[in-house]
């Protein structure tokens, strides 16, 4: 299992914007990057995985439109997130 609910919440409570946020530009790309850091380590194991290397690919473009979203409408949130994350760009 690729994410524990225990810490999916706590995701979603260190990068939440309010009391009720599950679904802000933040948390999103916070659950996606996990995701991603999960399917990278599986890819290192089993690395003729195909199927699970396109869902890598298709969850790196999908946190790459997020950041881009992010960063057009709040540039002072984008950078923010790229910090606490880890992210280059």
């Amino acid at each position: 299992m690729s994410m524990t609910v225990e810490r999916r919440t706590s995701l979603i409570s260190d990068y939440a914007r309010g009391a009720n946020d599950t679904g802000s530009p933040e948390v999103q790309v916070a659950l996606i990057t996990e995701r991603i850091s999960y399917l990278t380590e599986h890819l290192k194991t089993h690395a003729k995985d195909f199927h699970s290397r396109r869902g890598l690919l298709m969850l790196v473009g999908r946190r790459r439109r997020l950041l881009d979203y992010l960063k057009r409408t709040d540039n002072e949130r984008y950078t923010t997130v790229i910090g606490r994350l880890g992210l280059r760009r």
